[in-house]
C-alpha cells in the first residue's frame, strides 16, 4: 500500500490560480490504483459470512494446501 504522505504531487493551475489537476510519477499512480481495487474487493466482501482462523486451516489442510 502506498505511503499517501510521501507522493510529491505537482499541480496544473488554471488563469486564476486554482488547482484544477495534479501531476504524480506513473509508478505512484499504478499503486494508487491497485490500492483503490484492493479497496474495492474489500467493499464488495464486507456482508460475506467469515470463519475461524482454526476452521480455515483445518479447510486448507483437507485440501491439503498447508
Amino acid at each position: 500500500m502506498i505511503n499517501v504522505g510521501k507522493i510529491k504531487p505537482q499541480y496544473i493551475i488554471d488563469e486564476k490560480g486554482k488547482k484544477t489537476s495534479v501531476i504524480i510519477p506513473l509508478s505512484e499512480f499504478i499503486e494508487l490504483l491497485e490500492d483503490l481495487e484492493d479497496l474495492a474487493v474489500v467493499a464488495e466482501r464486507r456482508e460475506e459470512p467469515t470463519i475461524s482462523h482454526e476452521d480455515l486451516l483445518k479447510e486448507l489442510r483437507e485440501e491439503k494446501l498447508v
